[in-house]
């Protein structure tokens, strides 16, 4: 064996074996179900932050009505939409005036990022015992409240987030919406989290989360992450630091989403969260290098040793090697194959969006999303 043979051996097991494990433990420890009994009527509010939804919030209403008797009342905050939000918040109310209330609509205090802060809202005007908080693109499956409390419950968890199913429609979604999972779940080892209490193994996606009313307000809410623009697996961090027990469930059973329909969504979507989800300089340079080095040199590198020397297999099994983790995340989340194969592009696309993130949030202006500019640290430049 040359240097260069061991060279890449020992750098294929040093870079992609611990992530490989961790693939591989969600694949298989990761209960699929969620418990489900019958938890009683009236036991949750569904609460909808909206800015600019007039596409995405009734069918959103829609499948929250048609959860049964647990859903006692359905909160929608217009955090300043400039489309048809309103008229369409209009015709809920009119249509379902028992169910339906909208919160009033103030002006967006300073320090506030405007999600946490439209949740906020949403949450002082429940009157269930859980509150569950929902994007306007989540779609809820039959009986998903009902699942949610039951798992809560079971779990002996004060927040849960349901990790939905991610709908992919265009080929860059197909390509890109992929790493979202791959870049969680082959990092977050989700059985040790479910057993270990540590803030850092605090997860949530902000489409569907799930919290106990009394413990939420007892906490501050929304407040404690009121400027961060990652606020979802913040707030389930905060939860641990305040000994309180926040879970994430393989919500594919439970709700749907939509996040985005091309690739200039998933470019701009993308670049308000890549680098302040890192949450520092030092970790996102940390996760670009290794990121760049794992998925896309080391393969490169291996498939133009196997066409250079073509004699020994070792190039070709490294370069095999770097697609596992991902296969593994594509075999748990029944993604599509294809992408698995273009899996270098699609890291070097998301390692661009990745800088581009940087430099306007951190460097630059900010990051726009929705008529709000946004600094690295959740501050409002503008707010249109």
């Amino acid at each position: 064996m040359t240097s260069i043979e061991l060279a890449i051996m020992i750098a294929s097991t040093v870079l992609l074996g611990p992530v490989t494990l961790v693939a591989l433990m969600n694949l298989l420890l990761w209960p699929r179900r969620l418990k489900h009994m019958n938890v009683g009527s009236g036991l949750v509010s569904v609460l909808i932050p909206a800015r600019d939804e007039e596409n995405n919030i009734e069918a959103c209403a829609d499948s929250i009505l048609a959860q049964g008797s647990v859903v006692a009342e359905i909160l929608i905050y217009n955090d300043g939409s400039t489309d048809g939000t309103q008229q369409v918040i209009d015709r809920l109310l009119a249509d379902h005036p028992d169910t339906v209330r909208q919160v009033q609509s103030v002006s967006l205090p300073a320090g506030w990022v405007g999600k946490s802060h439209a949740c906020m809202k949403l949450a002082d005007c429940a009157h269930s015992q859980w509150v569950l908080f929902v994007d306007a693109d989540t779609r809820l499956k039959p009986n998903a409240a009902e699942k949610l409390v039951a798992e809560a419950l079971h779990s002996k968890a004060t927040l849960l987030s349901a990790w939905p199913s991610i709908e992919m429609q265009s080929f860059a979604e197909r390509l890109l919406m992929p790493l979202l999972n791959f870049v969680v779940f082959s990092l977050f080892p989700t059985p040790i989290s479910r057993r270990r209490k540590g803030a850092s193994l605090g997860l949530a996606h902000g489409a569907c989360i799930l919290a106990e009313r009394h413990t939420y307000e007892k906490l501050g809410g929304h407040e404690l992450v009121k400027d961060r623009l990652f606020e979802d697996t913040a707030l389930a961090r905060v939860w641990r630091e305040r000994s309180e027990n926040s879970q994430v469930v393989d919500g594919r059973q439970v709700a749907t989403v939509h996040m985005y329909e091309d690739f200039t969504g998933i470019w701009n979507g993308f670049s308000k969260n890549y680098y302040p989800a890192l949450g520092s300089l030092r970790s996102f340079v940390t996760f670009q290098f290794y990121m760049g080095v794992a998925f896309v040199a080391l393969p490169l590198i291996s498939l133009y040793s196997v066409f250079g020397a073509g004699s020994d297999p070792i190039y070709l099994l490294a370069a095999i090697a770097t697609l596992i983790p991902r296969s593994l995340i594509a075999i748990r989340f029944q993604h599509p194959f294809w992408p698995v194969l273009l899996h270098p592009l699609a890291i070097t696309v998301m390692l661009t969006l990745g800088m581009r993130s940087w430099w306007r949030s951190a460097v630059r202006g900010g990051v726009a999303w929705k008529g709000r500019t946004y600094m690295a640290d959740g501050i409002v430049i503008t707010d249109d």
